[in-house]
């Protein structure tokens, strides 16, 4: 599995827009200047995260995005699924997949069902709020002496 630079930049769009949250509407001019990114590519990554109501999107010159819900309640796995698709290491555990002939004899199946597990567990139990936690640790170690 190797996550696009949709799904990176996805995942800074909405860490950015949960540690703006009190500065009300955020534009996606500010976003992309501050996590230096194309805003076009950003229309269209926030476009999808608006359809699937992970952010909402107010038009006009007062306009701008937030996020639907609080940072603690998203994770990071329905992010990344949503903009990359199945997070599944193999066609054959994808949630639309038809089943294999040699499903019953695969020697590997197991295996894969395991790293599937092990990523959407792990991924499924980071939130936003971890990722904005993080952000700002980080942010609090710049500083010159």
């Amino acid at each position: 599995m190797k996550i696009s630079t949709r799904g990176r930049y996805a995942l800074r769009t909405m860490v950015d827009l949960a540690q703006h949250s009190s500065e009300g509407l955020v534009t996606l001019k500010d976003v992309a200047a501050r996590q230096e990114l194309s805003q076009k590519y950003l229309e269209q990554i926030v476009t999808q995260l608006s359809k699937a109501g992970l952010v909402k999107g107010i038009r006009g010159p007062q306009g701008g995005y937030r996020l639907s819900r609080e940072p603690k309640e998203y994770n990071i796995a329905e992010i990344l699924e949503l903009v990359e698709g199945s997070l599944a290491p193999v066609e054959c555990l994808e949630s639309d997949a038809t089943v294999c002939d040699r499903c019953a004899s695969c020697a590997t199946l197991d295996m894969w069902t395991g790293l599937y597990k092990v990523v959407t567990d792990y991924l499924g139990n980071i939130t936003l709020q971890d990722m904005v936690d993080r952000a700002n640790n980080l942010a609090g170690n710049d500083y010159v002496i």
